[in-house]
């Protein structure tokens, strides 16, 4: 798997797996291309220029695009805004295959090793097993579970939403990296 910049050229992708009710059922609504072209991948392009360098939203190749890793300043509900979230969406097709953590390695290690950050965290649903066991494989620790006040609620929003974290010290000490 290639983690690379996103660009114009990859719209269709993008607008698939956003488009997926699957991949967005723990997230919200499934995406229009409409917003994907006009929102969504320019909000991407710009994360480039706008964030310190080896920050921002990753498309992922297997060879072809399986979804998108980031790494880009707290924004989630339930995080605080001086820390830097991991987040990743993957096609379906590619489930259960191991990408997911291995993405999520590679910018853990980008975060601690290239950027010095102190802190990396990332918060999913307490119903999104698949994606807890993700965080965990990733080295991040739960740390605490909360209930927002959602104004449309998922089905499972009444298990609360958990909020995973990973500090450099932690990381370093780490056996498997």
């Amino acid at each position: 798997m290639i983690l690379r910049r996103f660009t114009s050229a990859d719209v269709d992708g993008l607008a698939r797996l956003h488009g997926d009710a699957e991949v967005m059922r723990y997230i919200g609504d499934p995406e229009p291309r409409a917003v994907v072209e006009s929102s969504t991948l320019p909000a991407i392009l710009r994360e480039y220029v706008d964030l310190p360098a080896g920050m921002g939203q990753f498309a992922a190749d297997a060879p072809e695009f399986i979804g998108w890793f980031s790494l880009r300043p707290a924004t989630s509900v339930g995080l605080d805004p001086g820390d830097v979230e991991l987040g990743y969406r993957l096609l379906p097709s590619c489930w259960g295959r191991g990408l997911a953590t291995e993405g999520a390695r590679v910018l853990v290690r980008r975060a601690f090793e290239e950027l010095g950050l102190p802190r990396v965290v990332a918060t999913t649903m307490a119903v999104n097993t698949g994606s807890r066991r993700v965080l965990e494989k990733a080295g991040l620790r739960h740390v605490h579970t909360f209930h927002g006040d959602w104004p449309d609620p998922l089905p499972g929003a009444d298990e609360g939403d958990v909020v995973y974290a990973l500090n450099r010290r932690e990381w370093r000490d780490q056996p498997e990296k």
